[in-house]
């Protein structure tokens, strides 16, 4: 995977708008346990990504010094194959002075070859510095970003378990009201009722035929009476 597709990956992935996914699903619980899982594979793949980059850019450093330091050192033969040839120049032998002077030459070429490759080199390590610059503050944004799923996520779990207990409870306290003892209670209290009720009409009941019952016997004791003195009416005629 290059460099670029991770740099994109992490870039988009840092800036999702967390609250409108939430909006969005059916079940913000699993979907954040799924964004945490993306998002740490991902990081994942940005870490290897930051690391591949900044191998690279340590190699491509250390061919820039060596280079630099090859320039300097075959700049510094030229200069004493050059002062060796003035040298011998001056004491007479030309010949020997200008093979010090070809030798003084190559070295200056090897030199402009190693300045050329270090100046190459140059914008490319550039380049790869800022590349490894934005991998690092994407894959910042990133951890902070799983660290704000994660943390929103327990809070999910929390608020869930709770809304699920006090439904549990809602529920309870909706099956007492349904199934309320003290309503069974009540219906037994209102037929015992009843049926005092109806003992007391029955008693009443009782009571006003016995009262007319001794009413009739008084009746008939008042006739027996009334007989009795008209006998004895007659009796002294």
């Amino acid at each position: 995977m290059t460099k670029q597709t991770i740099l994109g990956r992490v870039t988009q992935l840092a800036k999702a708008n967390l609250n409108a996914l939430l909006d969005q699903a059916e079940d913000p619980q699993k979907m954040l346990d799924q964004l945490i899982r993306d998002y740490s594979n991902n990081i994942r793949e940005a870490e290897e990504a930051v690391a591949t980059t900044i191998g690279n850019l340590r190699m491509l450093e250390q061919d820039l010094k060596e280079d630099q330091d090859a320039a300097a050192e075959w700049g510094g033969k030229a200069l004493a194959a050059s002062r060796k040839a003035d040298e011998l120049r001056a004491g007479g032998g030309a010949a020997e002075a200008d093979k010090f002077d070809r030798l003084a030459k190559v070295a200056l070429g090897r030199q402009l070859q190693s300045e050329k490759e270090a100046k190459g080199a140059e914008p490319t390590i550039a380049a790869q510095t800022e590349a490894v610059e934005k991998l690092r503050s994407g894959l910042d944004r990133m951890k902070t970003k799983l660290t704000e799923l994660e943390t929103r996520r327990d809070q999910l779990v929390a608020r869930a378990k709770t809304a699920q207990a006090q439904n549990q409870m809602t529920d309870a306290a909706r099956s007492i009201d349904v199934l309320d003892p003290t309503s069974e209670l009540s219906r037994f209290e209102e037929k015992v009722r009843r049926e005092e009720a109806r003992a007391l009409g029955e008693q009443e009941l009782a009571a006003s035929s016995l009262d007319a019952q001794f009413e009739e016997l008084d009746a008939l004791g008042d006739e027996a009476e009334i007989a009795a003195r008209l006998a004895a009416l007659k009796a002294t005629t």
